[in-house]
């Protein structure tokens, strides 16, 4: 949950310092779920005869190294680079080497679930994210909940099943499309394990870095820096072994004024979070992403042509309906 620093209700000065959080909170928000709602459709407009030309590695190499270089000029203009005059210490810098293995365990995880699993079928099943990160939340944190809380993000995770229905076109399960081996719906034991691997780590990944920037009192630029600094570190031996193996594209092919917006919305999103988390909660995190599904829909109508079906008001109703329960 944001919190919101109290203040005296009596104090004129406190309501307006008060309705002005509120503002820049929800200002944040907004922008953090459009940025992620508009990831999916920039990169179905990169793709040429329906491939993406970049290499995806590459990519998450240079939204690491933007957000590094980012938290370092923020460092140098709020006049915290002092802190990096000396060596600091490994017991102070290593709890941030843990969130890089974390998401990059998962980014490889996403991988190799498609041979388990249709996308369509992972899409659905990673919404148990929010169960993980919300029972880690409540766990790992001390955070308690209430029950009308937990109905909320139960509804959440519903809101998201239902839109991945709502937006699925499985076609004729005996025309033409089954014939040429179109969508079908997968899940293999295999598969089902390894998405809940994946949805257990992505709520640890998120509750351990909410942990770490809330338990040192040290600058977020100065923690963003180290965060980052392993990031890099790890994205890049990370695309190092995949264009050893030869799979992948070389670093700069593809890369256009698109993509290059492309990385620079990621990293700005990676810089927010960690704003929310510092000050706020990671459960704000959750309907960040729930909302940016229904933003991913529409601008794919908007923008690529794409069809939404008469239900597709039912998910937004439910996400809507969650956001009360849970904030109220």
């Amino acid at each position: 949950m944001i919190v919101i620093p109290n203040v005296e209700p009596s104090s004129p000065g406190g309501s307006r310092r008060r309705w002005v959080e509120r503002i820049q909170w929800g200002g944040l928000f907004c922008l953090m779920v459009l940025i992620y709602g508009s990831h999916a459709p920039l990169i179905a407009l990169t793709k040429v005869d329906g491939l993406v030309p970049f290499s995806p590695s590459s990519c998450v190499v240079f939204i690491e190294l933007a957000k590094l270089l980012i938290s370092l000029a923020t460092l140098f203009l709020s006049g915290g680079s002092s802190a990096l005059r000396a060596p600091p210490s490994l017991v102070l810098v290593a709890p941030y080497a843990v969130p890089a293995i974390l998401y990059a365990f998962n980014n490889n995880l996403v991988v190799l679930m498609q041979a388990y699993m249709d996308p369509s079928s992972f899409q659905v099943l990673s919404n148990l994210k929010i169960a993980s990160t919300a029972l880690l939340y409540s766990l790992c944190l001390g955070k308690r909940l209430r029950p009308a809380q937990w109905s909320a993000l139960g509804l959440l995770m519903c809101a998201g099943v239902c839109h991945t229905y709502i937006c699925l076109d499985l076609g004729d399960p005996g025309g033409a499309q089954a014939e040429e081996g179109g969508l079908r719906l997968r899940v293999t034991a295999q598969g089902l394990f390894l998405v809940l691997v994946y949805c257990f780590v992505s709520g640890l990944a998120a509750v351990y870095t909410e942990r770490v920037l809330k338990s040192q009192r040290l600058p977020l630029s100065l923690q963003n820096f180290y965060l980052y600094m392993f990031g890099v570190a790890v994205s890049g031996m990370s695309s190092s072994s995949s264009w050893l193996g030869g799979s992948e594209k070389s670093f700069l092919e593809g890369f256009s004024g698109l993509v290059c917006l492309i990385i620079a919305g990621q990293a700005a999103n990676g810089l927010l979070m960690s704003v929310v988390l510092k000050h706020g909660s990671g459960i704000t995190r959750l309907f960040v992403i729930s909302c940016s599904m229904l933003v991913n829909a529409l601008l794919s109508w908007a923008v690529l042509g794409l069809q939404l079906t008469p239900f597709f008001p039912l998910p937004v109703c439910m996400i809507g309906l969650a956001t009360y329960l849970y904030y109220s």
